[in-house]
């Protein structure tokens, strides 16, 4: 019955109409026409096809999640690329009752760099501070160092045009350490400090620079090279090439030794930064170096190769060696009783291999 109410109601026309007089043929029609529809409100659907969604008009909000991360606002687009990266790796062996014998053990090695680099159009300007320092300490033992280093670099280029790589360059660099270092396990008699040696070379040339940066070439006919040896027992006994101390016959001194020796040379160095595999990349440094005035072709080499193998953002794994070839530092020196140099020793070939796991942050 409902059903045929509601149908009778949705076809119902009402037409009103209204009128003041009874229009003559001279009067115009002045008739007010309207039509009324009823209709009755639509049944809920009872049947629901396969696949269709519906959900009442409800305010809920235990499907909304907190933001998590604050919007960062507009900035205005800048040419500087900054970039700052602090890691810290250690590695710890512990023995209790272990047949097989051992000594407990923990090395930690510590590393900063910062990076601060420039680029728009013909101007090129890259500088970076590096800074590592790693120490292991043994059980019945003191604490050694087993790296020790201070790094800063900066470099300016120019170019005529936007199409070519090629800078004309001035490049300045400086290396150092922090602490003092020993040929264990002698501890009273330090081989090297702080600045002594420091190396410092400012030159001129050119260099190749690829668009993403991780390529880099540099070539200078005209660098400057100065070694500090600002420690006075240091140089007084020529370390690291400074001219040494002249001594009488009873030993002491009568012309101190010289802190600083200058070159002036010709320098190529080479930086390559490259993925390899996924999550591993390949970072390799290199530079030649030869005097004009002393020895020319006999090249000083420094080359760094580090292996970085990415776990995730803050935990990475790095290998790394570096060689170090340079005539001015002495190996096997013979003195005598009276502290007299009787074989001044040779260079030799130094390397390096350093294996890290540890946590990175980068800001």
């Amino acid at each position: 019955m409902r059903t045929i109410l509601s149908l009778l109601f949705g076809l119902l026309c009402i037409t009103v109409t209204a009128q003041d007089t009874i229009p003559t043929e001279s009067e115009p029609d002045t008739t007010i026409r309207g039509t009324i529809v009823i209709r009755s409100f639509q049944d809920k659907v009872r049947i629901v096809p396969r696949g269709v969604q519906l959900s009442n008009p409800v305010i809920s909000y235990k499907k909304t999640k907190p933001l998590m991360k604050t919007k960062k606002r507009f900035r205005i687009p800048s040419f500087w690329e900054k970039k700052n990266e602090m890691s810290l790796g250690l590695s710890e062996v512990a023995f209790v009752n272990w047949n097989a014998g051992g000594d407990n053990a923990i090395t930690a090695l510590g590393r900063m760099r910062f990076v601060r680099n420039y680029k728009f159009r013909y101007v090129s300007w890259k500088n970076e501070l590096e800074m590592r320092f790693g120490w292991n300490a043994q059980e019945g033992r003191k604490w050694r160092k087993t790296e020790d280093a201070i790094r800063f670099s900066s470099t300016f280029g120019y170019r005529r045009d936007t199409l070519t790589n090629w800078y004309i360059t001035v490049r300045t660099n400086f290396n150092t350490q922090f602490a003092d270092g020993f040929k264990y396990p002698d501890r009273s008699t330090p081989i090297s400090r702080f600045m002594a040696p420091g190396y410092l070379f400012l030159g001129g040339g050119a260099s190749y620079i690829s668009e993403s940066d991780n390529f880099n070439l540099y070539i200078s006919p005209l660098t400057h090279k100065s070694t500090f040896v600002l420690d006075r027992e240091l140089a007084n006994k020529g370390a690291f090439g400074v001219q040494k101390a002249v001594l009488d016959s009873e030993g002491n001194v009568v012309e101190p030794g010289q802190r600083a020796l200058t070159e002036f040379g010709f320098l190529v160095t080479n930086s390559w930064k490259t993925p390899v595999f996924k999550n591993v990349s390949l970072d390799h440094r290199i530079s030649f170096y030869t005097d004009y005035l002393q020895d020319f072709g006999n090249i000083d080499v420094d080359w760094e190769m580090r292996w970085e193998l990415i776990v995730n953002e803050y935990i990475k794994t790095s290998i790394g060696t570096h060689i170090i070839y340079d005539d001015d530092i002495l190996f096997d020196v013979v003195q005598d009783s009276d502290g007299n140099i009787i074989d001044p020793g040779q260079p030799k070939l130094q390397f390096k291999q350093v294996l890290t796991v540890g946590a990175v942050y980068i800001f």
